[in-house]
């Protein structure tokens, strides 16, 4: 699996944002039972950078904590159908993986969001990556049930990692 993580930023954290990235992406992949090696892109930026994709690619003029965006259309969450005929629009032509989509993140989102929530800038990661795995693997919260399935989903991974509320 390849995880691509760029820091558009000049944050610095504590502990290894790409190894966090990918420790909490594969663990979604795994319990999604995803049959491919994949590929995710990720982007940390800052509030005026993702403000920015927002405007552009959601119309949306607006700051957020993460965007997602799929490359896989899925009929069902967690469905991982490739068409066939359509590999050439899935699949990276040298590594044969998977191109899952790309998450971006806001830097100063992660921080205050931390900070409001009262736990560790690396748990704030881990989640703003397991929520946004989730809706590159076709999940999403827009009626009440999607949104208590992915909470639950969210909380199942992370705390199958030991990355709690309450962990550093």
């Amino acid at each position: 699996m390849t995880f691509y993580v760029e820091n558009e930023t000049d944050t610095e954290y504590p502990f290894s944002l790409e190894q966090t990235v990918e420790t909490v992406a594969r663990a979604v992949l795994e319990t999604e039972g995803c049959p491919w090696q994949a590929q995710v892109n990720v982007l940390l930026t800052d509030n005026e950078g993702i403000r920015g994709y927002n405007r552009q690619y959601r119309q949306i003029d607006r700051e957020t904590d993460v965007l997602s965006f799929p490359n896989l259309e899925f009929d069902r969450p967690g469905e991982f159908r490739i068409p066939q005929g359509r590999e050439a629009d899935y699949l990276d032509p040298d590594s044969g993986e998977l191109i899952l989509g790309d998450i971006i993140l806001s830097a100063d989102r992660i921080a205050a969001q931390a900070e409001e929530y009262g736990h560790s800038l690396r748990r704030e990661v881990a989640f703003l990556v397991a929520h946004s795995m989730l809706h590159l693997c076709g999940y999403d919260h827009m009626e009440p049930e999607e949104m208590a399935l992915m909470e639950h989903k969210q909380e199942q991974i992370l705390t199958s990692l030991g990355i709690t509320r309450e962990s550093v």
